[in-house]
This record gives C-alpha cells, structure tokens and sequence, in this order.
C-alpha cells in the first residue's frame, strides 16, 4: 500500500519560539546540559531561566540531561533530575517539588497516530504533581498526570493518570500498593 504523503500537515504545531531561539538553545543544550563534562547545576539553572524556563530553589540537574524546549518547562522547588533524563517536551512539563527524576526517565510529550496513514503529530502535556518519584529507565507519556507522592517504579510506562500515595509498575503501568509515608520524617 502506498500512503500519499502529500496530506501529511502539522503546521498547526507551534514550539513556542522562533528558529533562532530554537537554534541557540540546541547549541546551548548540546555543550552544557548532554555532556558529562558540566557537573554545576547553578549554571544549567540559570541558563535554562534564561530561555524562560520556570525553576525553584535547590533544583539539581545531573549530566547529561537532555532537555527539547526550556520554555515549555516548569521545576519546584528541591527537585532532582537525573543523570540522563531526556526532557522531550514539545508540550508543558510541570514537576513540582521535592520530585525525583531517576537515571535515564524519558518524560515525552509528543508521539504519532499510528491509525493515521500520515502518521499525524500528537502532543500531550505531562504533570507531575509535589514528591512523585519517577523510575529509573521509566517512560511517562503525554497527557499524563502523577498526582502527588506517586512512584512509577523501575522500567514502567505510564500514561494517564497516576493516584496519590500509589505505587505503579510495569508497561503498561498498574497500581501495586499504596505508598505508605507515616514513618517518614516529620
């Protein structure tokens, strides 16, 4: 079967600026935040606010952290991202504070219609709401919601929603137990 490209149309996507900023920003991406050769956090924070990135306090970034679009970003407080996270958000990424990204978590907003024959652009925001921790290896998909203190364990997939205090796993993610937090530190 041959599939007629020519009806292929995302010229509704807008990335939020324009080619320059887009064009300045993978350089800077490509220098200071994918090689391990910049270990400061301070500075991937202030060059991230300088694209228009929304950043707390406390926020640690790892190396080789890989983010698409800083403008599209918002980070609270005493959050921690990982070594290798691939930030892909070609939609808004809201992680609140005290979250922890975990090695190589993939957060990816955009994706395409397989039932379409010109394979249409889809694109979701994702949120994650204070406390959720995101696996090691995870992938959390557009139009997800984590709602606060939940856990998306080790190599899962989510997409969707998320509840409070709950633990998932797996691909496709499913609830396991509820996460217990009374012996934690007041």
């Amino acid at each position: 079967m041959k599939v007629d490209l020519s009806r292929y149309d995302n010229s509704w996507y807008y990335p939020g600026r324009g080619v320059f900023v887009r064009t300045l920003w993978y350089f800077v991406n490509a220098l200071f935040f994918v090689p391990s050769i910049w270990p400061v956090s301070s500075l991937k924070v202030r060059l991230l606010r300088v694209f228009g990135a929304k950043i707390g306090k406390g926020v640690v970034i790892k190396p080789r952290v890989n983010i698409k679009y800083p403008w599209n970003l918002s980070i609270g407080d005493y959050t921690w991202i990982g070594e290798g996270v691939w930030i892909d958000n070609l939609a808004r990424v809201s992680i609140g504070a005290n979250c922890c990204l975990s090695q190589d978590a993939l957060l990816l907003c955009g994706n395409h219609n397989y039932t379409k024959p010109t394979f249409d652009l889809m694109v979701g925001e994702i949120t994650l709401e204070d406390g959720v921790w995101i696996g090691a290896r995870s992938v959390v998909s557009g139009n997800t919601y984590c709602y606060s203190h939940s856990v998306l364990a080790l190599q899962s997939v989510s997409g969707g929603k998320l509840d409070a205090y709950s633990v998932y796993r797996g691909n496709p993610a499913e609830k396991v137990k509820t996460r217990d937090l009374a012996g934690s530190i007041d």
